[in-house]
């Protein structure tokens, strides 16, 4: 087997708040290999965004900072590097996808310009190359009229236009690892369909590894191989997509898929998790998700539980799953 691509060890990343210190992620460990798809899913204010940030070295400074953890790119832990030389890493061999693509383009710049910045910060492609490059992304990420498009301004196009351009400038320098955080939450049905397609079938022609962060399972089924379930700042369980979905362990992930609509239920309430993710300067003792949790014991309330192996591809962190072989030791309750 490869060596992972990206491997996170124990990252802990924490927020200095007027309410007290915000463990925002607080353990979190995953690998993704090359050219594989792991989505990071659960409810907002579980952590997903701030490990994206994380690996990207773009936590918001000075509140926010990151306590321990390596985060190994390539045999690299990203966390010893400079802030230049992770700026070189940042865009070329990393690119990411933020959530809304009206905030993260520049409103007084064209879209070819900002295109073919993130090809000059580089160095990779420069003058009629760096032109011509840009054209081409956008035809390939399914822009009619790319020429139009390339004089145009980021309020002139619409919601999954200017999504497509974020991809294009994503990939402008061939990356090996994408990060997209809720890339379709914005964009209507229709659109969020072409835009998934379009992320599948530009990782499978470019041999591109990518992290999806998304609170959308349905997502999940599509484009991911392995998915990540967070809670309360960790992840509570890891396992093959298929797998997941059809047989999921821990009571969290249980609900998650419950709550999904289906045929099967068609004319019944939905399921509803009760409550709702607490904040990360309060998270409860024991099990972090024991207070809204149907089958929690009384070792739930207290004691925090490991993440134990269910397998070669599984892991979750739950008293119900005891195995003699755990895979991170016992936590203190905090």
């Amino acid at each position: 087997m490869n060596p992972p691509l990206l491997e996170v060890n124990s990252l802990r990343t924490y927020f200095n708040t007027p309410a007290g210190l915000s463990r925002a992620v607080d353990g979190v460990s995953f690998a993704l290999l090359p050219g594989e798809t792991m989505a990071i899913v659960g409810e907002s204010g579980s952590g997903k965004s701030i490990t994206a940030l994380s690996i990207m070295q773009l936590v918001p400074e000075p509140a926010g900072f990151i306590e321990s953890g390596t985060i190994q790119f390539n045999g690299k832990d990203l966390l010893d590097l400079t802030w230049e030389q992770m700026r070189s890493i940042r865009g070329r061999q990393i690119s990411m996808i933020f959530q809304e693509p009206m905030t993260s383009l520049n409103p007084v710049f064209t879209i070819g310009f900002q295109i073919r910045e993130a090809m000059l910060t580089h160095g990779k492609y420069r003058g009629d190359a760096a032109t011509a490059r840009a054209h081409s992304l956008l035809e390939r990420v399914g822009m009619n009229s790319p020429d139009k498009v390339l004089r145009q301004y980021p309020h002139e196009l619409s919601g999954g236009m200017r999504q497509r351009v974020m991809i294009a400038i994503a990939l402008a320098n061939e990356p090996q690892l994408l990060l997209a955080d809720e890339p379709t939450t914005a964009l209507d049905v229709t659109i969020q369909a072409q835009i998934l397609t379009l992320l599948r079938d530009l990782q499978r022609d470019t041999g591109m590894s990518m992290l999806l962060i998304t609170h959308d399972l349905g997502i999940v089924s599509q484009v991911a191989d392995k998915v990540a379930v967070m809670y309360a700042g960790q992840i509570v369980e890891q396992a093959p997509t298929r797998d997941l979905l059809s047989n999921p362990h821990h009571p969290y992930t249980q609900g998650l898929i419950a709550s999904l609509p289906s045929r099967s239920r068609r004319g019944n309430a939905l399921f509803t998790l009760e409550g709702v993710v607490p904040p990360p300067t309060r998270w409860p003792g024991g099990c972090r998700f024991h207070d809204r949790c149907s089958k929690r014991m009384e070792i739930c309330n207290t004691q925090m539980p490991s993440t134990t192996s269910q397998g070669e591809y599984r892991s979750v962190r739950c008293h119900l799953y005891p195995s003699a072989e755990a895979v991170t030791s016992q936590e203190p309750t905090r």
